[in-house]
């Protein structure tokens, strides 16, 4: 068997860390799930053509899963800092680099890693 190439073990790391914090904000819903599909498929073609970019690609899926959220379906994901105010979505920093996480502009503090909302938000996959 072939050892799994860097650019396939950075398309599997991304897609379970954003599948982490769709599911720490309970939104991973089968539709929602093949948002993120359709990201990879998009991304492997990306990393294709730039192959310098394999450490930005769990960002950029982040990235690409708020935006085809918000055009469907709203905001995501929620602050969980701000408790007063109008609820409004963390943005993913850096927008093109290694070890993106999520951060509250509002209040200035970086708030998780990707794939780490569950731990910021005292977030389960219970109900």
């Amino acid at each position: 068997m072939d050892p799994i190439s860097p650019l396939e073990q950075a398309l599997h790391a991304a897609r379970a860390l954003v599948l982490a914090d769709l599911v720490a904000g309970q939104v991973a819903e089968a539709d929602v799930v093949s948002l993120v599909e359709d990201s990879i498929a998009q991304r492997r073609w990306w990393v294709e053509q730039w192959p310098d970019g394999l450490a930005f690609v769990a960002g950029l899926v982040a990235q690409d899963v708020q935006d085809a959220l918000l055009e469907r379906y709203g905001r995501w994901p929620l602050c969980p800092v701000c408790g007063s105010g109008d609820p409004h979505a963390l943005d993913v920093e850096p927008e093109l680099g290694p070890d993106p996480h999520w951060v509250c502009h509002k209040a200035g503090v970086k708030v998780a890693s990707v794939g780490s909302l569950a731990s910021a938000t005292g977030g389960t996959a219970s109900s």
